[in-house]
């Protein structure tokens, strides 16, 4: 028989690293409206399948006192386990450990973790709730964030990552999660800002509450840097979730977990999208008429809201919606709804995850402001996403389809594998109206009645030049079709192109104009 003083200080070491920084500060992260680390890995994973990793880790610096400080685990919780059924890795920042502050080995247990998602090739979420880098160990701090943006970045593409914001983040430690694919936060606690409030009014004299400088609002409205918002932390983590169940494990799953079909909803697409190309609508709705429903999951809803993107299940499997919404700026690009397509498009590139592009489009946004910011810059962008993206590629036009716009939302002639249109869709260089004041401006002057004339050119130039029809006679089109036969054209149009396979260029790297 052992000793039993073997168990007893295992089960004491356990236990102390479980306490975490005490019942003292365990209650007053419940007071702030805050859960603890492990409660909140126990609502991420699937009841009982956690395990974790490099619990008894302790911090080896002694500056400053840091020794009197010390509690095994060193301020994170690192392990695996399974959602939805699927394996997951993922780290947890403990706030009442050193404030969550990033260490030496609080990096090394990380930096662990995350060397087991790439080689595993699972996906990756990391729960931030820190107050950055440990000041007392100085370099050490520094160089456990530089591990983490390597192996986040040697991870990018292979592996979905995730981070989530339940607290601060603040300083260099920004940058992990502006490495990953996507970012949750909090409405209540999420703070998340490079400098803060205090260095910000001694630098610039500038006053600013942190409410103000980084909370999810401000980057899911302003920023773009946040992609989902919800109330606490329960809410943030089933959203999570809700996000992985779309995803593949890796970059070689060729299509996300398929779940079951729901009933289709029974809206008509007329009774959405007005033939009066002046009237504006939701493009959800119409979105919502063809997915499965209830499965459309949009991504950064509240930023550049002129462009629409996000997940849904069509017959069950995952796809990647981009879609021009009217209601703001005509559904015209900017220069944050480019970047926004953009990246979207990339990252279900990267994920094996079909794309089906809706095109309202009337063309870039113009203006001295957009000129001045870099429309030219971010536009090249998203021709470059879609132009590189060899997933699957639909495209249906719904009304508007004029200029660079046309090309930028997934045109044939960047590579869209099928192209439909409906029969109100036009496509052009620009609308009839600016059209005609071009071409037949002397036409007009010299007529008897201009304006009556102008409306005659403008018919005559709509009916020859923007109807669809005169698109697919030139195969810009491959079919114009009936709007209830929407649903089924994507999904036989998908079904067809899901082994498409293309051989990439052989280079060391493409270089997209950032």
């Amino acid at each position: 028989m052992w000793d039993s003083r073997y168990m007893e200080e295992l089960n004491a070491k356990r236990q102390q690293a479980l306490q975490g920084g005490g019942a003292a500060r365990v209650e007053k992260q419940h007071k702030s409206g805050k859960l603890t680390a492990r409660e909140r890995l126990n609502i991420l994973f699937d009841p009982g399948t956690f395990v974790e990793v490099d619990n008894l880790m302790e911090l080896r610096s002694d500056n400053f006192g840091l020794q009197k400080k010390k509690v095994p685990g060193d301020g994170v919780v690192t392990g695996y386990g399974l959602v939805n059924g699927r394996k997951v890795f993922a780290y947890a920042e403990d706030f009442t450990v050193i404030g969550g502050s990033l260490g030496e080995i609080h990096a090394q247990k990380i930096c662990r973790v995350m060397d087991m998602a790439i080689e595993s090739r699972r996906p990756f979420v990391g729960i931030n709730d820190s107050g950055g880098a440990r000041i007392e160990e100085g370099i050490d701090s520094l160089n456990g964030y530089a591990g983490m943006f390597l192996r986040h970045t040697k991870a990018s593409g292979m592996i979905p990552q995730i981070a989530v914001i339940l607290g601060p983040c603040a300083g260099g430690a920004c940058y992990s999660p502006g490495l990953c694919d996507f970012i949750f936060m909090s409405e209540d606690v999420s703070r998340m800002f490079i400098t803060g409030p205090a260095v910000i009014k001694e630098v610039t004299h500038e006053e600013v509450s942190s409410y103000d400088l980084g909370s999810a609002r401000v980057h899911m409205e302003k920023s773009g840097v946040c992609h989902f918002a919800y109330k606490g932390d329960k809410e943030v983590l089933m959203g999570v979730r809700q996000l992985l169940s779309y995803l593949p494990d890796n970059c070689d799953s060729r299509m996300a977990p398929v779940k079951g079909k729901s009933v289709d909803t029974t809206r008509k697409i007329p009774e959405i999208v007005p033939d009066n190309q002046r009237r504006i609508y939701d493009v959800r709705d119409v979105i919502n008429t063809f997915v499965d429903k209830g499965t459309f999951f949009e991504v950064q809803r509240d930023f550049a809201r002129n462009i629409v993107v996000g997940f849904a299940r069509l017959e069950g499997r995952t796809i990647g919606l981009v879609a021009n919404n009217p209601q703001v700026y005509g559904g015209s690009l900017d220069c944050d709804g480019s970047d926004k397509a953009a990246r979207f498009v990339r990252v279900c590139d990267a994920f094996n995850i079909p794309l089906v592009s809706l095109v309202d489009i009337p063309g870039f946004f113009p203006g001295k402001a957009q000129e001045q910011s870099g429309i030219i810059r971010h536009g090249a962008k998203m021709l470059y996403a879609f132009s590189e993206a060899t997933v699957p590629k639909v495209c249906l036009i719904m009304r508007k389809a004029f200029g660079g716009g046309y090309i930028a939302m997934n045109s044939k002639g960047i590579g869209a594998d099928i192209v439909y249109a409906w029969p109100i869709a036009q496509i052009a260089v620009m609308g009839a109206d600016g059209a005609v004041n071009i071409i037949f401006k002397k036409q007009m002057e010299a007529a008897e009645d201009p304006a009556a004339e102008r409306e005659r050119l403008i018919e005559e130039y709509e009916a020859k030049f923007m109807s669809p029809y005169a698109a697919a006679a030139r195969g810009y089109v491959d079919e114009v079709i009936a709007p209830d036969e929407t649903k089924r054209k994507l999904v036989t149009a998908l079904e067809i192109l899901k082994h498409k396979k293309a051989t990439p260029v052989r280079r060391k790297h493409a270089n997209i104009p950032l």
